[in-house]
């Protein structure tokens, strides 16, 4: 059964100025979400600044996700590491806090072979009865997942039950898909890339972990799920007002932008980040404010 179908947002984590977190902008961001019809949050990914959280703060955030979730939509956790124990770890204790979900990324800098990944994959299933979906971006990782080592993790380990694919590579995708037919293996694919939402549903995905549903979450979710009843005319013109404006998130490092965003739509309170991120350049800020304004996402 899949964790969800549409739209999960790869939600930001709100700090002060003082760069603590805060909670009452992260409380009305998923409130937003919710209300804006966010088919799943995912919380403490890389757009929510996982690497500068102490683990303390990872598993409070968490914590508090649930809480303010309430079980009306799916939270999934990132809980990924490239030390495997420390994975095991955050993994146990995200469960302990009420997670829905994980979401895994591939070990990074250190990296690993196939191998390695089968059995990274192995040993943190096997310390959860959680749903995990492995999170593949090797753009960032340095790591990739090829379509044969995805299905043998996934066959080897029943609640590995998907994967946010990012490698921006459409064979990569087909033969995913391809493989999981040929097993009979109920395998979920998920678009990990705003821009190609739509060619990853046409290729058997059934949804997307988006850093765009930060800013327009009703957009992201009616984006797949018109695609998923037939109105394909409806979805590619979805699809071509989020490019543009996930070319301008991804026009710095992400989170950098989206926060900036979210800040100007009043949805929090400060856009801090924490080193080594730092604020937008006033050249992208120009061209994150123009698409928003000509999106009517701001006035």
């Amino acid at each position: 059964m899949s964790i969800f179908k549409g739209s999960g947002v790869a939600l930001i984590t709100p700090f002060k100025e003082d760069l603590s977190v805060d909670y009452r902008s992260l409380e009305k961001m998923i409130n937003y979400q919710i209300e804006s019809g966010t088919d799943a949050i995912i919380i403490c990914g890389t757009t929510g600044e996982a690497p500068t959280l102490d683990d303390e703060e990872h598993l409070n955030v968490i914590k508090k996700c649930v809480e303010i979730v309430d079980g009306k939509v799916p939270v999934i956790a990132g809980t990924g590491s490239n030390n495997t124990m420390h994975a095991v770890m955050m993994s146990k204790e995200a469960e302990k806090r009420g997670a829905n979900g994980l979401l895994i990324v591939t070990p990074y800098y250190n990296k690993a072979t196939q191998y390695g990944l089968l059995k990274h994959y192995g040993m943190i299933a096997k310390s959860t009865n959680l749903p995990i979906l492995m999170y593949n971006v090797p753009s960032r990782t340095g790591c990739n997942i090829e379509p044969e080592t995805a299905i043998k993790i996934a066959l080897e380990n029943e609640n590995i039950v998907g994967i946010k694919e990012a490698s921006g590579k459409t064979n990569q995708v087909e033969k995913i898909l391809e493989l999981s037919r040929d097993k009979k293996l109920e395998f979920d694919l998920y678009s990990g890339n705003d821009d190609d939402v739509v060619r990853v549903l046409e290729n058997g995905g059934i949804g997307v972990i988006s850093v765009c549903a930060n800013v327009t979450p009703t957009r992201t979710h009616d984006l797949v799920i018109h695609y998923l009843d037939g109105d394909l005319e409806y979805a590619n013109k979805l699809q071509d007002e989020q490019t543009e404006l996930s070319d301008v998130l991804f026009s710095e490092v992400n989170p950098i932008p989206v926060k900036k965003a979210c800040y100007e739509m009043g949805l929090i309170d400060s856009d801090s980040l924490r080193l080594p991120l730092t604020s937008i350049s006033e050249e992208n800020y120009k061209k994150l404010i123009k698409v928003m304004k000509k999106q009517k996402i701001i006035k």
